[in-house]
């Protein structure tokens, strides 16, 4: 699975989305902006209902529900992370990653454009809050 490099600020679950779909950023924003999903709207990376919309159009199966993170080796083969987990204003937000494992090992894809790596193994650096599994099959 390759990263895809999110093209606005607060396009980090369309580009987790594209990453797991394998296409672009710009299909799977067209696709999102279909729906009535924005890289703007703060629901994209405060709640799940607008990924989970976006996930299905795209044709990628995940689990319905959230689970809590507990460790690296318990995470599915792939699954979608919320890193950066924080309260503000009593409402959760998060920024949206993608956990791979493959025969190349595993990784994360963060899709943040400043980082100068977006395939990352530091995984003592990021603290999970929770995951949706990803249906490869």
């Amino acid at each position: 699975m390759k990263p895809v490099i999110q093209e606005q600020k607060t396009g980090c679950a369309i580009a987790s989305a594209a990453a797991v779909a394998g296409i672009s950023y710009q299909h799977a924003k067209s696709v999102a902006n279909g729906l009535g999903i924005y890289a703007e709207d703060d629901a994209l990376w405060s709640e799940t209902d607008h990924m989970l919309r976006l996930l299905g159009r795209l044709g990628v199966s995940v689990e319905a529900q959230t689970t809590p993170f507990s460790s690296w080796e318990a995470l599915p083969d792939c699954a979608l992370l919320a890193i950066k987990w924080h309260l503000d204003n009593s409402k959760p937000y998060w920024h949206w990653v993608v956990f791979v494992r493959d025969g190349d090992g595993s990784y994360v894809l963060d899709s943040k454009k400043s980082l100068k790596n977006h395939v990352r193994t530091d995984f003592g650096r990021m603290q999970p809050k929770w995951f949706i599994k990803v249906n490869l099959d």
